[in-house]
């Protein structure tokens, strides 16, 4: 399995738009964050958690020529809006796959309307085939991935485990049946949106702690804003286990 960072930043991106805070203003590759989004490429197929305003722009620099299946965390902007982008694909490989919870899915009817058209449907809009998804574990491809419920402030999210990997976004909380699940896995990822505490995202301790709960062999952090701090300087500060993303990043398992 391997697995391409393809985002590893807040809703707005690092550099935010017009802002003069040094991290924006940093010069290191590694400081400059689209929206969150990973690739996985596991057992010849591709899947893409979350496509976001970047996903035209990941898609291309990544190399990635076919998506097999999107899989969507929520529905914030920062993690959808890209949806309208998967039109190559759909020209070369015709339906695209998604899967996600049925709120999920009346959120993405409501913005993307023309695409789930079924009556004098636009020529050009993509079809997708529509996979709803509770908090059980679904196929895929004849694999099993393992939804794991989180709490993005009063909004119910879904991380999801492929095998001995693990991804989770947007969590300030996870019950302990939910981290039951995690257990075992060799590579977890984990929000970290900064240092001071947040209403609806982990900060850095609370990441830490978590990740110490579930014990994974290595963990990464992502969805991480500007004021988390410069990249070299966090990642020094990490434990040895834990290590901080970045857009590009490619590991294997």
């Amino acid at each position: 399995m391997k697995i391409t960072f393809l985002g590893t930043g807040t809703s707005q991106g690092i550099p935010i738009i017009g802002s003069d805070h040094p991290v924006c203003k940093s010069a290191n590759p590694k400081d400059k964050r689209l929206r969150v989004s990973v690739l996985i490429e596991w057992k010849g197929f591709n899947y893409v958690i979350d496509c976001g305003p970047d996903f035209r722009y990941q898609m291309l620099r990544s190399g990635c020529d076919k998506i097999d299946a999107i899989l969507f965390t929520h529905e914030h902007s920062d993690h959808v809006m890209g949806l309208d982008d998967i039109r190559p694909f759909y020209f070369k490989q015709g339906n695209i796959s998604i899967y996600a919870h049925q709120r999920v899915l009346k959120a993405l009817k409501k913005r993307f309307d023309y695409i789930f058209a079924i009556k004098n449907k636009y020529p050009g809009a993509p079809s997708l085939n529509v996979h709803r998804i509770k908090n059980k574990p679904f196929q895929l491809n004849e694999e099993t991935v393992v939804p794991i419920k989180g709490m993005h402030a009063n909004l119910k999210v879904f991380g999801f485990r492929f095998h001995d990997f693990a991804y989770l976004t947007d969590m300030k909380s996870v019950s302990e049946k939910e981290i039951e699940k995690l257990k075992g896995v060799k590579i977890l990822v984990v929000n970290t949106l900064r240092v001071e505490p947040h209403h609806s995202h982990f900060n850095l301790e609370e990441a830490l702690e978590f990740i110490e709960k579930v014990k994974p062999e290595k963990a990464y952090l992502t969805h991480i804003s500007h004021l988390l701090g410069f990249h070299d300087d966090v990642e020094a500060s990490l434990p040895d286990h834990v290590s901080l993303a970045y857009d590009g990043l490619e590991i294997t398992i």
